[in-house]
């Protein structure tokens, strides 16, 4: 009776073993885009800084003592105004002591001019020769020499006076000071920065695989984040060929009309860059391509079915490429996953919303 039970639990076991496992439709995960045409070509959009097309940095042509500064940041100032004193005391030394050779050297001239007319008159009267009448003419001459290396020197030591006090070369506002009462400074180093009065710009970073795309726009539009309402054309008057170091983008600098009056000094401006192409193209990204057998296809989604479609490449806009032709608008395309698919493969597309191609997407940029 034992061994009965034991063989019928065998069998039963091997009943279980062989019982066939249900087989599951494979459905694949994947992301799709709706395809749309459009004529966008570049949607980009930067924000940046107002400031003016002419900024100096001003310092003193003569090292000195800082003993008087008229200016703060802010101030207007004016073509020719004060802005920085030096102390003077060692600088009207110096032209003193310059006005005094000068003096010398036109008293020596003086009496070697007088010799020289006592000589020729004498030269007249044959009472001296030549020679000796020649020599008192190299000694006037180089008495005049003399007198004209002084005045020279003096009217350095002049100019080095009057640099003492740091002046204004154009009408505009104070933007920094970077020196203080009683410091010293050398020759030539900034202690004030102006900005002149009149045109502004706006300066924006531009990353580097937006350079040449954005070098050929010519609409440029320029608003004011204060009155995000109103906006303006804009042209791009300069664009650096070398990137920044820290950023690592490009400094572009956008000429402000008139128009723009309102617009001061640092505050913050957005750049708007579009165009359009002449006929409306689709683009897909790079990840929706399918290469084989030297072909380009993609996949189209239709019923839960995967078909491969061949298309024709029209060309590369930055991330994306264009189909010149096999695809239309409307239909929908696999961007990931396509090297897991199959003709009549089923599948499933990730996310309940199904998003539309973007040809052109605003790319935001931050100020420099």
């Amino acid at each position: 009776m034992k061994n009965v039970l034991v063989a019928a639990s065998a069998l039963a076991l091997l009943g279980a073993c062989s019982k066939q496992v249900e087989k599951t439709e494979d459905i694949r995960p994947v992301r799709a885009i709706k395809l749309t045409a459009s004529d966008v070509d570049v949607n980009a959009e930067f924000s940046g800084e107002v400031r003016a097309r002419v900024e100096s940095q001003l310092g003193f042509r003569v090292g000195g003592k800082i003993v008087s500064r008229k200016v703060d940041v802010g101030t207007l100032v004016k073509k020719g105004q004060v802005l920085m004193q030096l102390d003077p005391q060692d600088l009207q030394l110096s032209q003193a002591q310059a006005l005094a050779s000068l003096r010398a050297a036109e008293t020596n001239r003086d009496l070697a001019k007088a010799e020289l007319q006592r000589y020729q008159e004498l030269r007249r009267q044959s009472f001296v020769s030549q020679a000796v009448l020649d020599s008192k003419e190299s000694t006037y001459k180089a008495a005049q020499a003399q007198v004209d290396a002084s005045q020279a020197g003096y009217r350095g030591q002049s100019n080095q006076a009057a640099y003492a006090a740091l002046l204004a070369d154009v009408d505009g506002v104070v933007t920094a000071v970077s020196a203080e009462i009683g410091q010293v400074v050398a020759a030539g180093t900034p202690v004030v920065k102006v900005a002149k009065s009149g045109e502004k710009e706006i300066v924006i970073g531009i990353p580097e695989d937006k350079v040449d795309t954005l070098r050929r726009v010519e609409d440029v539009q320029v608003r004011l984040w204060a009155d995000p309402g109103k906006t303006a054309p804009g042209k791009i008057r300069e664009l650096s060929p070398v990137a920044d170091p820290s950023t690592r983008t490009y400094t572009a600098k956008v000429s402000i009309p008139d128009t723009l009056a309102e617009a001061k000094l640092g505050m913050t401006a957005v750049v708007q860059f579009a165009s359009k192409t002449p006929v409306p193209q689709i683009k897909v990204p790079l990840t929706a391509l399918f290469y084989e057998k030297k072909a380009s296809s993609v996949w189209v989604v239709e019923q839960g079915v995967v078909k491969l479609v061949p298309v024709a490449i029209g060309g590369v806009a930055g991330n994306d490429i264009v189909l010149a032709g096999g695809v239309k608008p409307g239909q929908t395309v696999v961007t990931a996953g396509v090297n897991l698919l199959k003709p009549g493969q089923k599948v499933t597309i990730l996310g309940n919303d199904l998003p539309v191609a973007a040809p052109a997407p605003a790319v935001a940029g931050a100020a420099k």
